[in-house]
């Protein structure tokens, strides 16, 4: 299982714009760089531009013979998971080293915590999906782009169950067959750009514990 990269950043559009006193008393260093309009970026063989989360465009900087060009704008061309940790002021990359539980990444309303119905095969998993639909049904996870995979817990509770995940754009993304012989089964999903996916379910129902179901 891959861990997450680690770098330091400096916000180099901030330098630019703000005075030297703004940052005394930290390890930031003053430089004098350059946008430079003629650095283009390509993907695949394919020209592309940098962008920021509001669409605006992005220019490389030039410093001392080294070319530097925003790393969220990079991560999402290369469909890699891009998130802050501001304890160590660091910018993780693709799978983190520690699993984020589903649950504590959002709320799920619709979720059991009734200990009669949170045992699976006995263990008590304390917070669970127990979905069953007429005619299908579906939840929806938020990754909020934050992540690079989803490990998702599921265990058939009637029959054998089509689980069928979805972007926003209703793309396939994974198809499993989970079946009552396989127990609780680990799903492996790759989110890493995506701020949502939908989770398509038969009648026969789904049993989510959403506390051992995580992100990295």
């Amino acid at each position: 299982m891959k861990k997450a990269i680690v770098v330091s950043i400096i916000g180099a559009s901030m330098l630019l714009s703000a005075g030297a006193g703004v940052y005394a008393g930290t390890n930031m260093k003053e430089i004098k760089a350059y946008l430079n309009n003629d650095i283009k970026v390509k993907v695949n063989g394919k020209t592309t531009q940098l962008l920021d989360t509001k669409g605006n465009v992005l220019t490389p900087i030039s410093y001392d013979d080294t070319t530097y060009v925003p790393i969220r704008a990079i991560s999402g061309l290369l469909n890699v998971a891009v998130d802050y940790d501001p304890a160590t002021d660091s910018v993780l990359l693709g799978e983190k080293v520690e699993g984020t539980p589903i649950n504590a990444n959002q709320t799920f309303y619709t979720s059991i915590k009734d200990p009669n119905l949170t045992k699976y095969k006995g263990t008590d998993y304390k917070e669970v999906l127990i979905a069953k639909g007429n005619g299908g049904s579906n939840f929806q996870l938020t990754p909020n782009k934050k992540f690079q995979k989803l490990y998702l817990q599921v265990a058939a509770i009637e029959a054998s169950v089509n689980l069928e995940f979805k972007d926003t754009q209703g793309h396939l993304l994974k198809e499993v067959t989970v079946s009552i012989e396989d127990g609780m089964k680990t799903i492996e999903l790759n989110v890493a750009g995506l701020e949502e996916v939908n989770v398509f379910y038969g009648t026969e129902g789904v049993f989510v514990p959403v506390t051992t179901s995580y992100y990295k």
